[in-house]
């Protein structure tokens, strides 16, 4: 493996089958793999490694692909990095695991790329919206999504021309057409 990688995460990442990493510097490792494999991997990590703190849950949509990326940064106090752990789940049918269990705070962030790109999680406590609350529209983060068909298919144009701005213009000034 590396000579700067820590020996804890040597161990772990022994026992991954097929994971890539790359050392992005001495704080920073990206890991690709399996997304079977990564429960285990973060089971060893916070067990075995000291990976406490689960930072953020991040999801991009990759429409070429149909597939969605989902990156896991994990944050050791001890070792003092940060793992980003990279996995590929198949858009459809947009379902993946949740790791509340073992991170708690993933949670917030499942409900959140939920909310945002369609991803269900098996598991997860809470999967109802907090943003969009009153949202019926497709998840608004899939690149898929068109803010422009979405605002002519939901709301009616309309004139807007209130009193004070026909004043204005009677005078020669503001919006004139």
């Amino acid at each position: 493996m590396s000579q700067q990688l820590p020996e804890v995460l040597e161990s772990v990442f022994r026992e991954i089958p097929n994971l890539v990493f790359e050392q992005h510097s001495i704080r920073r490792l990206r890991v690709k793999l399996r997304s079977d494999a990564l429960p285990a991997l973060l089971e060893l990590l916070k067990g075995r490694a000291g990976y406490l703190h689960l930072s953020a849950i991040s999801c991009v949509d990759w429409p070429q692909t149909d597939e969605f990326e989902l990156v896991y940064h994990l944050w050791s106090y001890d070792v003092k990095n940060l793992v980003s752990a990279h996995i590929y789940i198949p858009k459809k049918p947009g379902r993946y695991v949740s790791v509340y269990d073992l991170y708690t705070p993933a949670g917030f962030f499942e409900r959140d790329i939920h909310e945002m790109f369609g991803v269900y999680f098996d598991g997860s406590p809470n999967l109802e919206p907090f943003i969009l609350t009153e949202w019926y529209g497709p998840p608004p983060m899939l690149k898929s999504f068109s803010t422009v068909d979405y605002v002519k298919d939901t709301f009616k144009s309309q004139e807007y021309s209130p009193e004070w701005l026909k004043e204005i213009q009677a005078k020669g000034g503001g919006i004139v057409e």
